[in-house]
């Protein structure tokens, strides 16, 4: 009777793992049904579309093609002292240094002195611009006299001629002499021969290369050749400097004069210059195969310094480049067998692969030259997914 009694107890629980074995094996029907029943995408050539309810649309991000509204070129380039407010000063004149005037750093007015030099070869000038003086004295008396001698006949015509032609010579001597004596800074009431060496412009000391008991020479300048000897002086405005930049023959079809620049400098990393861009270079370097490019920046602070190297985004204002290509997010193009590529959204779940040809990248955004029209949707994220989906239906 016991033995009885436990398999009666035993049996609900075998209906019960009956119930939940048909229970188990019902919802894997269900499953397997449901599986059967998800959607599949088709392709159609370079068309994919993909059922309302397909998976695959969850991983899938479309946008609208827009404009451009910015387009920066990312260049480098290095600073440099202003030409239109800096002039580079060597000595005229041959001769030793005395006195240095100017220091280091110093601000100078137009025509303050920098130095002194000790040169035979403005002695030489103020002399002769002397001797012009008193010989002209000389010949203008004379001619004053025989012009009252001739008019009492007491002297020949041809007399008066000769000593107006002297009067002119010696007018002219002295012209010259005073030029030449000027040209050096110098007058005639200059006291010796100690010239001073002037600044032709208002601005800062920034470059000196003069010590006192120096030789100068005035074929010191060669030209302006600063490569082989240096100014003495360089006197410039520290608040303008100029940026040259390289360009490279792909770059120079989007460089025009008056587009903004945004300098960066190593030296301050979170601080960006403004600037504009002034002038293009009518010819490619040889040996680098890029163009000159400059460019003024605004350096209030004096911050930046001459020769610092620097890099440049040239900015083309919206007003420039409207309806100019449009831009796209950068992760909507991939690449396939060394061409570009991206997918167009036809309608809600329809995609179409284009080719098409890019610009530059830049802050995240690509530029499209051909192959989209501003308005259309392309798929920012997924791309790769609808590519995997067409190279499957090719290969099947």
């Amino acid at each position: 009777m016991k033995t009885t009694n436990k398999t009666l107890a035993d049996v609900p629980q075998v209906f019960a793992g009956l119930i939940l074995a048909i229970l188990i094996a019902a919802s894997g029907c269900k499953q397997e049904q449901k599986a059967v029943e998800t959607p599949t995408p088709k392709v159609e050539g370079e068309k994919v579309i993909l059922p309302e309810d397909a998976p695959q649309k969850t991983s899938l991000l479309v946008e609208t093609a827009e404009p451009r509204k910015l387009v920066v070129t990312h260049l480098t380039g290095r600073l440099i002292w202003d030409d239109d407010a800096t002039v580079r000063i060597y000595s005229p004149v041959a001769g030793r240094v005395t006195t240095i005037l100017a220091n280091l750093g110093q601000t100078v007015s137009t025509d303050a002195p920098l130095a002194k030099i000790d040169s035979p070869d403005f002695g030489q000038a103020l002399a002769d611009a002397r001797k012009a003086s008193s010989d002209l004295l000389l010949a203008e008396r004379t001619l004053n006299r025989l012009r009252e001698l001739y008019e009492h006949q007491a002297a020949a015509k041809k007399d008066v001629e000769n000593a107006e032609a002297a009067q002119a010579s010696a007018a002219s001597e002295k012209d010259r002499a005073m030029a030449r004596l000027a040209l050096y800074g110098g007058n005639e009431k200059s006291g010796d021969q100690l010239y001073e060496l002037r600044s032709p412009l208002a601005g800062v000391v920034v470059d000196k290369n003069i010590n006192p008991g120096q030789e100068v020479r005035a074929d010191q300048m060669l030209a302006n050749a600063t490569q082989l000897f240096a100014p003495l002086f360089v006197v410039s405005d520290p608040t303008k400097l100029w940026v040259q930049l390289d360009v490279s023959e792909q770059d120079i079809a989007a460089i025009k004069p008056g587009q903004a620049l945004r300098i960066y400098s190593r030296a301050y990393p979170d601080k960006v210059f403004e600037g504009a861009l002034e002038n293009v270079g009518d010819s490619l370097d040889p040996a680098t195969r890029t163009v000159k490019v400059r460019g003024v920046v605004n350096n209030a602070d004096k911050l930046l310094k001459a020769e610092m190297y620097v890099t440049v985004d040239v900015v083309v204002n919206s007003s420039d480049v409207a309806g100019q290509h449009v831009e796209i997010p950068a992760k909507a193009v991939f690449m396939k067998d060394n061409q570009q590529y991206l997918f167009i959204e036809q309608s809600p779940g329809q995609y179409e692969r284009k080719l098409v040809k890019t610009g530059g990248d830049s802050e995240g955004k690509t530029l499209i030259l051909d192959g989209v029209n501003a308005g259309q949707r392309v798929v920012t994220e997924g791309c790769l997914l609808l590519e995997a989906l067409i190279e499957s239906a090719d290969k099947s």
